[in-house]
Formats: structure tokens, C-alpha cells, sequence
């Protein structure tokens, strides 16, 4: 599985810089969260607009369900930013990161006549930093640089013994 000779080494190290820059979002964004005691996403979730906004105020609306939602948050995005960034296990978490920005959407879609109480970033026409950084991770899904540079490469020549 030598794709990288498929590659000029700018295109690796560019592919492999966009995998490490998204994984260093994901890693920061979980350990902040992780580091504040009084950080819960229930002002995120009851915030939330648009066809899928009765899922998001469900979870928020049972303290013991939003507990685990809270675990899974912290938890999902300091994995994927750890599996990102070390190139380990990477398609399991860029599909991961995957899953978890295409919630974070739709709880928030930029969308004409949807009004947030959560400040944002920018006044945004369905194209966000969510969105834009779903399709980096889809682009990644499909250039899988863990296996080119990072821990996946190790296990891979490592099985190939």
C-alpha cells in the first residue's frame, strides 16, 4: 500500500499538514473543554435551529443524558485530535470528526432567518468553519495520509513482516 509514490512530496506534506492542523482544532477544542469543570454544551444544544433542533434540546433536557454527552463530547474530540495528528488510526477518526461536525451543523445551521443566542463568528450563508471543515476531513477520507506518514504507516510495514 505505497500510494505515496502516487504523490509529489509537496502534495504529502500539505495533505499531511491539513490532517495535523485539523487534528490540533479537535485535540485544543477537547481539552479546553476538558480543563473548565463548569463547561457543558446545554447552552449549545438548547441554542440549537433548524429540522433537527428537538434532538439537540432532548439531549439537553436530561441532566444524566447530557452528562454522557458532555463525556462523549470531550472525549470524541480529544481522540480524534490525538488519531489526526500522530496519523493513528486516522480513517477512524476523520469519520469520527466527520460525525461530530455534521452535529454540530446542523444544531447551528447558517441558514437565512435562524437567529442564535450563542454569539458567532460571522454572518455566514450556509458555508461555515463547520462545514468547510467537514469537507477537509471528507478530502482526507479519501487521501489517507495516516498511512502514508504517521503511526498507521508503522503498524501497516509493521503487519507487512
Amino acid at each position: 500500500m505505497n500510494n505515496s509514490l502516487n504523490y509529489s512530496k509537496s502534495q504529502l506534506y500539505l495533505l499531511t499538514a491539513l490532517r495535523v492542523v485539523i487534528g490540533w482544532h479537535f485535540l485544543y477544542e477537547g481539552l479546553v473543554k476538558l480543563a473548565n469543570p463548569d463547561w457543558s454544551s446545554i447552552g449549545f444544544l438548547l441554542d440549537s435551529q433548524g429540522v433537527f433542533s428537538g434532538l439537540f434540546y432532548s439531549l439537553a433536557s436530561n441532566p444524566d443524558v447530557l452528562k454522557v454527552v458532555d463525556t462523549l463530547n470531550i472525549a470524541g474530540l480529544t481522540m480524534i485530535g490525538l488519531g489526526l495528528i500522530l496519523g493513528s488510526f486516522t480513517r477512524l477518526a476523520t469519520i469520527g470528526g466527520i460525525i461530530l461536525l455534521a452535529f454540530y451543523y446542523l444544531s447551528h445551521p447558517p441558514f437565512i432567518g435562524l437567529k442564535y443566542v450563542l454569539p458567532m463568528e460571522g454572518s455566514y450563508l450556509v458555508v461555515n468553519k463547520n462545514l468547510i471543515e467537514l469537507v477537509a476531513l471528507c478530502v482526507l477520507l479519501v487521501f489517507p495520509t495516516g498511512h502514508m506518514l504517521g503511526f498507521d504507516r508503522l503498524n501497516y510495514l509493521i503487519r507487512k513482516r
